[in-house]
């Protein structure tokens, strides 16, 4: 029992400098300010789209009504084999070039990766210098593009990682996963800051046209079904250290709505897990194991209990800190993304975060799941 309190001890005092590291790594984080010359870069947004006939116009719609001149960007649409009416929303638009992935794909049954299959559909047939991606259910701010093609001429970098924020319809399951998204959102910058491994999210990412030739864009990982952004973050960031920058603006954030329910949301999540495992950044790695370890200590300690009443007071302690550290990170953060009425809540659902994390990381290694109407292995 003595092994097991010491090693609660020591993951919670490791936790505790992460959420500090990740404090610290925010706080260098410089706002990044666009000046007063109009960039000039040609910029192709691509959007992947499987069966967002509720969604999409309201994203063609931001991206069309935006400030960037109208000259200076196209918009590719891919649709991924929907079966509602998506292809004909975007087919009336004119300026938007909409093109079918069943056009490209000769073997549809041995498919896994549909969504990188599509982006790369969408950059083969692109004449940008600057790729953009998004996602057919986002909202864009009226600078979006204006601040990307910024950093990119300001900074020279070969990949533009760039905030994203859920909506909430003040649900329970709603704020949760906006907590939730808003924490990965701060780690995404932190971790940049401070070169504690990489992070980004495909709804808000720019990268090189000629980078992504030069490491063959997503060859290599095409066999896996997750991680179009991260995964190719990764080549990139081998080919070219260093040149990663991150866009902390206001401005710039691209915001889109959570999963409507639980169910749909640890479908989400074990996606987004399952391409652990599947990358070489050893931080990263080791910083992902600290987390899922000290969530693990709880559910360990309750089960101790049973046997040794002090190991509840212990976790009843842990779970003080946990909330205590992650708050002092989460409240500037909250304040950028304009969430602080969710801090709350991150208090009062701290017993359903530990189970999530567990229950999603250990599925997430199974690697199965289900998602836009398909099982995925």
């Amino acid at each position: 029992m003595l092994v097991l309190f010491a090693i609660c001890f020591l993951l919670t005092f490791a936790y505790a400098i992460l959420m500090m590291n990740y404090r610290k790594g925010w706080a260098k984080q410089p706002v990044f300010v666009t000046g007063d010359a109009m960039p000039s870069t040609f910029i192709s947004i691509i959007i992947p789209a499987r069966n967002e006939a509720d969604k999409i116009k309201q994203c063609l719609d931001s991206i069309l009504s935006g400030s960037y001149p109208k000259e200076l960007y196209e918009i590719i649409v891919i649709d991924d084999h929907s079966i509602d009416n998506t292809p004909e929303l975007v087919a009336g638009y004119s300026g938007v070039r909409l093109l079918k992935l069943a056009d490209f794909v000769t073997d549809r049954e041995a498919m896994v990766a549909f969504k990188k299959k599509a982006l790369s559909v969408g950059i083969e047939h692109s004449k940008g210098a600057l790729i953009v991606t998004t996602d057919a259910d986002c909202i864009v701010p009226v600078d979006w593009l204006k601040n990307i093609a910024a950093i990119y001429e300001q900074e020279n970098p070969v990949m533009i990682i760039a905030p994203v924020a859920f909506t909430t319809n003040g649900s329970v399951v709603e704020n949760f996963q906006a907590i939730d998204f808003m924490t990965m959102q701060g780690i995404t910058a932190a971790v940049h800051q401070r070169k504690m491994g990489n992070m980004s999210n495909g709804a808000n990412l720019a990268f090189s046209k000629e980078a992504y030739d030069k490491v063959e864009g997503y060859k290599g990982i095409d066999h896996l079904a997750s991680g179009d952004d991260f995964l190719l973050m990764m080549k990139l960031q081998n080919a070219y250290p260093g040149r990663i920058s991150y866009l902390m603006s206001e401005d710039a954030i691209v915001r889109t709505a959570p999963q409507p329910d639980w169910s749909s949301f640890f479908q989400q999540r074990i996606r987004w897990a399952s391409k652990s495992g599947k990358y070489d950044d050893k931080k990263m790695t080791a910083t992902l194991t600290l987390v899922y370890l000290f969530n693990l200590s709880f559910v360990a300690l309750v089960v101790a209990g049973f046997f040794n009443y002090f190991a509840w007071g212990l976790a009843g302690i842990m779970l003080i800190w946990k909330v205590l550290v992650e708050t002092t990170f989460l409240s500037p953060v909250a304040e950028f993304f304009g969430k602080n009425e969710l801090l709350k809540s991150h208090i009062l659902l701290q017993p359903l975060h530990i189970l999530y994390i567990i229950s999603a990381g250990f599925l997430g290694m199974i690697g199965k799941y289900k998602w836009k109407d398909r099982a995925v292995r």
